[in-house]
């Protein structure tokens, strides 16, 4: 069985995720998942769906994040599995590709990267060991 398969009616979903299935109409406008449709125009879910409605379900509930912020944290967790991805790959040539991209989804988060904080703990140490030889 595919993660990608189309499972499960919106009842079904609505059950495993305890969510009501207004609730997953309003994320599926949202753009959040894009259930198959039957002939019938039955939603039908897949595992895939069903995990990424888990997540925004986590997100919304356990987090506090409103929708702009689910979108803003579902499009990152997509980037961090690609980089994961390349990562179990290990390409040699992709390491500093993938530092410089997470830099960058770092700093769209407002977070300093690691090299920010290497560079400020550099210049800590420095101004301390001027003062010292004074």
């Amino acid at each position: 069985m595919r993660e990608s398969e189309p499972l499960y009616v919106i009842s079904v979903a609505s059950r495993l995720l305890r969510l009501h299935p207004q609730t997953l109409r309003k994320y599926e406008r949202e753009g959040f998942v894009a259930p198959s449709r039957t002939t019938g125009n039955l939603r039908l879910y897949s595992t895939e769906d069903i995990e990424r409605l888990r997540q925004v379900k986590h997100l919304v509930e356990e987090q506090g994040i409103n929708l702009a912020g689910v979108q803003l944290a579902l499009g990152l967790t997509e980037q961090i599995r690609d980089l994961q991805e390349r990562l179990r790959n290990h390409r040699r040539e992709d390491y500093d590709e993938i530092s410089t991209e997470l830099d960058g989804l770092l700093d769209m988060m407002g977070a300093s990267t690691v090299s920010d904080e290497a560079q400020r703990g550099r210049v800590a140490i420095e101004v301390r060991m001027n003062r010292k030889s004074r």
